[in-house]
């Protein structure tokens, strides 16, 4: 199997995406990769997903849940930023199968553990996987993109909210029944990411050989430092909040069924499979209206929608419940490809810095909230936890200080 160079030709960049650029998208590439971030987001969804079954294999009190999530989060939020860093002057595409195999090592190890600790170091080294994976990963998603950044965006990570949402499922009809070694069954998937990654690795080498004596495009931001950084810290607000309140489905979503409403183990498991495939299809979904409308309008889309329903569901039956969360999952995910597109447009030529920024640090954030939602848990109740999580959204409004992006590109196109 092998990718082919047809479109080392069309890569766009913000000065040069059109139409025709448009229609050169390497969707062959693009699909390749989505494929394998839906690999490792099933490795690394399987890790929340059995938080039950470990709670009751090794008696775990709810902060050493949460230490777990923190573990694997803030594993890969310290790295990512760095490792974008560093293959943004050096990339690295070969760097890619490396991780996934990362990630299937701690999959063996999570299969086979006989004490806590161990759990610990087998999700760091899924955390240490995904690092690896998504600067470079997504990097390369946006050279292939053709110029349509915001549908490249989507595809690439509704990949991994369909591997996401597809963690519960195999772990309530595969890893409930059989047993936590069984866990190590998925290691023939990230094997078939592994040989993928390596052909993808190829084709983007291939890609920068044949642009090496091309002149590039300038990397000058439309925006002064200052207000740069500014931008910056919104968009990492923004997205820590939602992923705090995702990590709040992610992690607990599960236990808050079971207490409320009595429902088993794996119903839970298809409420949250429910949850999280409306959030992959909240991806896929905002990328091209971004295209269409603009970044900074489906971010003001997925505050403003989302408010009403993490504000009712506290209060909701059962039913209601399912109805909420799926309505949640698709709105609050709308803004997440939008708002990376958005900061990547904020720092020309930072493409797998943004990505560590985005992927890894926010996500981190989002570990350290799961955390101290669980001492939350521990302390004052499950239920409690989703009365405050409710009032998250209302962060988003931060949005009124993001620049307006097309008018800035437009003066800039203008003085060139």
């Amino acid at each position: 199997m092998a990718l082919t160079d047809t479109t080392a030709t069309s890569v766009a960049t913000p000065a040069t995406a059109s139409h025709s650029s448009a229609q050169a998208t390497a969707f062959t590439v693009i699909l390749a990769v989505s494929f394998c971030h839906c690999v490792n987001d099933i490795m690394q969804s399987l890790l929340s997903a059995i938080y039950p079954l470990l709670k009751d294999n090794y008696g775990l009190d709810f902060w050493q849940i949460g230490l777990l999530t923190f573990t694997f989060q803030v594993t890969a939020s310290l790295l990512q930023p760095v490792i974008g860093m560093v293959t943004d002057k050096r990339p690295m595409p070969y760097s890619l199968p490396w991780g996934m195999a990362s990630s299937l090592v701690g999959l063996v190890v999570l299969a086979h553990a006989g004490h806590y600790w161990l759990l610990l170091i087998g999700a760091s080294l899924i955390g240490i996987g995904s690092a690896i994976f998504h600067p470079e990963s997504s990097r390369i998603a946006r050279f292939a993109s053709g110029g349509r950044f915001g549908l490249a965006q989507s595809l690439f990570q509704v990949g991994g909210n369909f591997g996401q949402a597809m963690g519960p499922l195999l772990a309530a009809f595969i890893v409930v029944p059989f047993g936590q070694t069984s866990i190590s069954w998925f290691a023939f998937g990230s094997l078939i990411g592994i040989i993928v990654l390596w052909q993808v690795g190829g084709w983007y080498s291939r890609l920068r050989a044949s642009m090496a004596t091309r002149k590039q495009a300038s990397h000058v931001s439309p925006f002064p430092r200052s207000k740069v950084i500014w931008a910056l810290a919104v968009l990492t607000l923004l997205v820590l909040t939602k992923n705090a309140y995702i990590a709040s489905l992610s992690s607990y979503y599960t236990f808050y069924a079971i207490h409320k409403f009595g429902v088993s183990v794996q119903m839970s498991q298809v409420m949250l499979f429910l949850f999280l495939g409306a959030s992959a299809l909240g991806i896929l979904l905002g990328g091209p209206f971004g295209d269409r409308y603009g970044q900074k309008a489906m971010i003001w889309f997925s505050i403003v929608g989302v408010l009403p329903f993490t504000l009712a569901l506290p209060y909701a039956n059962l039913e209601w419940t399912m109805v909420l969360t799926v309505l949640i999952g698709l709105i609050l995910s709308s803004a997440f490809s939008n708002i990376v597109v958005f900061a990547q447009e904020l720092v020309p030529g930072r493409v797998g810095m943004i990505a560590g920024i985005f992927f890894g640090f926010a996500f981190g954030m989002g570990g350290i909230a799961a955390a101290v939602l669980g001492v939350i848990a521990d302390v004052k109740g499950i239920d409690f936890v989703y009365q405050v999580c409710s009032y998250l959204p209302f962060l988003g409004l931060l949005t009124v200080f993001l620049p307006n992006m097309k008018e800035a590109r437009k003066a800039q196109a203008a003085a060139s």
